[in-house]
C-alpha cells in the first residue's frame, strides 16, 4: 500500500498582479497647434471683433475638430514574438494578394511569395475623425524611406496605392523580419510629414509620422505572417494586433 501522507499538491500558478488605467485627455501634436491657434484666432476675429454671430460659431466648431483631428492619443501596444501591430488607426477596407510595389522590392528590399511573386497587402482607411500619427508596427531599424509624389483621389479607392502620393518604410527586426507599409494621400490630405529617418531604431507602437487630412495606410505583410483583422474591422494604430506568424488561417467573421 502506498504511503500518500507526505503526497503535497503543487501550488497554483500566481495570479497576474491587479492592474488599473484611467483615461486620459489626448494632447494635440506640436505639427498641429499652429492650425487650431490659426482656426481658433480666425474665429475670435469672426465672433467678437466683426460680430457675424454665424460664422463665429461656424467657425468655433471647426476650431473644435481641428483640435480633434491632431489628437495625439497614448496607446498600450503588446509585446510578443510574431506580431505585428496596426501601424494607423481606420477601418480595413482591403486585404488582398498584391504584386509588391518596386519601392519595396530590390537589393535590400522585401520579399514576395516564390510561387506568385505577390504579398499579402492590409489596407487601413483614416476619416477625417481618426486619429492620424501613424506608429511603427514592429520594433526594429529603419531601413528605408522612399517618397513618391502623385495625385489625390479617394484614399479609399484601390488604385491610391499606386496613383497618389505616398511614402514607403521598411523596418527590419532584430530577427531579420522585414515589414513594409506606405502612408498615402487621400483626397483632402495634402501633406505627408515623417518623423523618422533612415537608420533609425524605433520600439513597436513608436510615432513615426502624420497624414493630412483623411487619407490610407498599407501594410505588406512578411512570408509567414497572417492577417488577425477583417475588412470593415476597426484599428487602433499601436494597439491593434494586425498580423500574427505562423497563425494557420485568415480569420472569418460577419459585418452586423
Amino acid at each position: 500500500m502506498n504511503d500518500l501522507s507526505n503526497t503535497t499538491t503543487p501550488p497554483p500558478p500566481a495570479l497576474p498582479v491587479p492592474t488599473s488605467a484611467k483615461y486620459r485627455v489626448p494632447t494635440i501634436h506640436p505639427e498641429g497647434r499652429k492650425f487650431v491657434a490659426i482656426a481658433v484666432g480666425i474665429t475670435i476675429l469672426l465672433g467678437f471683433a466683426l460680430q457675424w454671430e454665424v460664422a463665429g460659431w461656424l467657425m468655433a466648431g471647426i476650431s473644435v475638430w481641428v483640435a480633434a483631428f491632431f489628437r495625439d492619443p497614448e496607446r498600450t501596444t503588446p509585446h510578443g514574438e510574431g506580431l505585428i501591430i496596426s501601424p494607423a488607426d481606420g477601418m480595413v477596407c482591403s486585404i488582398a494578394q498584391v504584386q509588391l510595389p518596386r519601392q519595396l522590392a530590390g537589393d535590400g528590399g522585401l520579399e514576395s511569395d516564390t510561387a506568385t511573386g505577390t504579398v499579402t497587402r492590409v489596407s487601413v482607411f483614416m476619416n477625417v475623425f481618426d486619429v492620424h500619427i501613424n506608429r511603427a508596427p514592429i520594433a526594429g531599424k529603419i531601413r528605408r524611406i522612399t517618397y513618391v509624389p502623385g495625385k489625390f483621389v479617394n484614399a479609399d479607392l484601390d488604385k491610391a496605392s499606386e496613383d497618389n502620393e505616398r511614402q514607403y518604410f521598411i523596418v527590419e527586426g532584430a530577427d531579420g523580419t522585414a515589414v513594409g507599409f506606405c502612408q498615402i494621400a487621400g483626397l483632402v490630405a495634402r501633406r505627408i510629414m515623417r518623423f523618422v529617418a533612415e537608420g533609425d531604431q524605433v520600439a513597436v507602437g513608436e510615432r513615426v509620422g502624420l497624414i493630412r487630412f483623411g487619407s490610407r495606410v498599407d501594410v505588406y505583410l512578411p512570408e509567414g505572417y497572417t492577417s488577425q483583422v477583417l475588412a470593415g474591422q476597426r484599428c487602433v494604430a499601436g494597439e491593434t494586433v494586425l498580423a500574427r506568424k505562423g497563425a494557420p488561417e485568415l480569420l472569418l467573421g460577419a459585418t452586423q
